[in-house]
Formats: structure tokens, C-alpha cells, sequence
């Protein structure tokens, strides 16, 4: 499978990050893995990367819903702002909580997908799948 140039992780739970990073590399997803803690953290690599379509841009975000300083929600509000190539990056949300209110609050954003955690193969197979036509190889 052809990797991905860049791959974002967004979550600020430092025990979450280092599983699915862990995954994404034993799957060899991306040539570059990167991790923010938060929204914020987030943002400033996308405007520091992402103003032109290069490898260090990522082409695909796991967001948390739920972490501090920036959430997954103030974080997509404040991407739809960014004068980026917005349809170069995937956004997939991560939620341990399917609740029905953040649930019709994601439906006003413009994200690829909802998955819970955590982080598995088959789902992330199945992203890879859906927007960037690649499979994983078989065990």
C-alpha cells in the first residue's frame, strides 16, 4: 500500500496518542506521523504546514471530541476559518461518548467520519478505504 505523506493525531490523552501511534506505524499508514494535545496545538501545525499542498501537510486528522484548551468542536470551528486547501485534509472525529447532542453537533461540521475509540485495523482500513482508495495488506 502507498503511504500516506502525513498523518495528525489529535488527542490529549498522552496514553491514547501512544497506542494509536503505535498502531498507525506497526500499519505503516504514513511516512509522518504527528501528535497535538489539543485544538490549538493542532491548528499551529496545520497554518505552519498546510498553506500549500506539501508532504509535511497532513492529509488526515483523528480528532478528539473532548480535551482542554481547545475541544474538537472550537477546533473545527476555528479551522473552517483557516485559508488553507481544506479538501486536501480528512477529518475523522474520536469519541469515547456517542452522545446524541455532540452527535447532531458534528453534523455542522464538515468531517469525513465519526469512530470510537479506540483506534483499530479494520477502522482504520476502512478510512483508508472510503477516502484515499487504499487497503491495508492482509494479515
Amino acid at each position: 500500500m502507498q503511504k500516506l505523506p502525513c498523518l495528525l493525531l489529535v488527542d490529549d490523552d498522552q496514553a491514547t496518542n501512544f497506542l494509536n501511534r503505535r498502531l498507525l506505524e506497526k500499519l505503516q499508514v504514513s511516512d509522518q506521523l504527528l501528535v497535538a494535545l489539543n485544538g490549538q496545538e493542532a491548528l499551529d501545525v496545520l497554518v505552519a504546514n498546510c498553506q500549500e499542498n506539501t508532504p509535511q501537510c497532513p492529509v488526515l486528522l483523528f480528532l478528539d471530541v473532548k480535551m482542554p484548551v481547545m475541544n474538537g468542536f472550537d477546533f473545527l470551528e476555528a479551522y473552517q476559518q483557516l485559508p488553507l486547501h481544506k479538501e486536501l485534509v480528512i477529518i475523522v472525529m474520536l469519541t469515547t461518548s456517542l452522545h446524541p447532542q455532540d452527535m447532531h453537533r458534528l453534523e455542522q461540521f464538515p468531517i469525513a467520519g465519526l469512530l470510537s475509540k479506540p483506534l483499530t485495523k479494520d477502522k482504520v482500513n476502512q478510512v483508508l478505504k472510503t477516502h484515499f482508495q487504499r487497503e491495508l495488506p492482509a494479515d
